[in-house]
């Protein structure tokens, strides 16, 4: 089997985002097709591996991103295990795989999750031009950069003038290979956990609600779609959940009695996905794939999106269960939610084809040595 070393420059278990589960996973499976290791800080809850072995050889500390002595330790551990192909979570760290691949004469791969300086500029840090001309440096210095989604693909040839042959897809992944059969329940258990009817919709929105997108993203809901739902004759509710809600929307209970409610940080988000109707995805700034809207899908829940929001996303995997309209369309937007309500398509078996870790993790391993 080939021998694999992934490096994870920050704690990732138990991930809190996308963007650790996405690297929980993608390791999860992977250890099931290749003899993997995973290096990583230290304050990672290491009863939560599986399939590979862990070795905590990065500082837990900020510094770690500058840390030279680090090339030592993962130069031990690439010898040791006779390590021939390295993959380094993000560009931010990547300069250590850049000197580990000449030291060391292993394959380097850059799995990045966005075009990281684009995210930068897209939320106004006046920084992003270095960060632009680093990130494009250490790509070009890979063998392979795995691409969460066929727009970073194509932005990194043309805009970043890597190699097409070098840039390879590899989606955010799903556990679910197949339609789930218990939605029906779940939207049971949660509507009885929050006092809803469950005869009425259940619209859903998530995510880390003081990183500004989802912020701003949650205002649009309560000042924009809101009221526009509130004028229509459609019987929902709106659930938002998440962690770190800024103190001055004050938990949401203002807008309780207009059918928007906050159930807080909840330990099963799968749960929750799965019992909505329709995932809210109002989003219009920072890059990268809105990793909640494949979770949705896999979960056969509807998705109504902004542009923006929808970025990443292969719709042409999702027959007639997401709906895309023009950014700062909430007119549309809320036209949009409510002619889903009223759908009962269900996701095409394409979907889970192009997006189950199983069948995604398959392909990646042809291109290790």
């Amino acid at each position: 089997m080939k021998k694999v070393l992934n490096i994870v420059p920050y704690p990732f278990l138990p991930w809190f985002s996308g963007g650790k589960k996405l690297i929980a996973h993608f390791n999860q499976y992977l250890g099931e097709q290749c003899i993997l290791h995973v290096a990583g800080t230290a304050d990672n809850n290491q009863t939560l591996i599986k399939n590979y072995t862990f070795h905590p050889v990065l500082k837990n500390s900020k510094f770690r991103y500058v840390d030279l002595t680090s090339l030592l330790r993962l130069r031990k551990v690439i010898q040791q295990n006779d390590i021939k192909t390295i993959i380094v979570e993000h560009p931010f760290i990547a300069w250590l795989g850049v000197f580990l691949k000449r030291i060391c004469g292993v394959q380097l791969i850059i799995h990045t999750h966005n075009i990281e300086y684009e995210r930068f500029r897209t939320i106004g840090k006046s920084w992003w031009r270095i960060l632009k001309w680093y990130e494009t440096f250490i790509l070009k210095k890979a063998d392979f950069v795995f691409c969460i989604s066929e727009e970073d693909r194509l932005w990194m040839i043309a805009k970043m003038g890597l190699d097409k042959e070098k840039c390879i897809l590899v989606p955010y992944g799903i556990n679910q290979s197949s339609i789930p059969t218990d939605k029906k329940e779940c939207k049971e258990i949660v509507c009885k956990k929050h006092g809803f009817n469950p005869a009425h919709t259940l619209l859903f929105f998530n995510g880390l609600l003081d990183y500004t997108p989802n912020t701003d993203a949650l205002q649009t809901i309560i000042d924009k779609i809101n009221p526009l739902l509130n004028n229509s004759n459609q019987a929902y509710n709106i659930l938002i959940a998440g962690k770190r809600l800024p103190a001055y929307f004050n938990d949401l209970k203002e807008w309780n009695s207009n059918h928007i409610f906050y159930a807080g940080f909840v330990d099963d988000i799968d749960l929750y996905t799965k019992a909505a109707d329709i995932l809210l995805n109002p989003v219009n700034s920072g890059g990268g794939v809105k990793t909640k809207m494949i979770e949705a899908l896999g979960f056969n829940t509807s998705v109504v999106a902004t542009e923006t929001g929808a970025a990443g996303v292969d719709r042409n995997t999702c027959g007639n269960k997401i709906t895309v309209v023009a950014d700062n369309d909430w007119q549309a937007f809320s036209n949009a939610v409510i002619a889903k309500a009223a759908s009962q398509e269900t996701i095409p078996d394409t979907f889970y084809q192009t997006y189950y870790w199983g069948n995604i993790v398959k392909k990646v391993t042809g291109y290790f040595r």
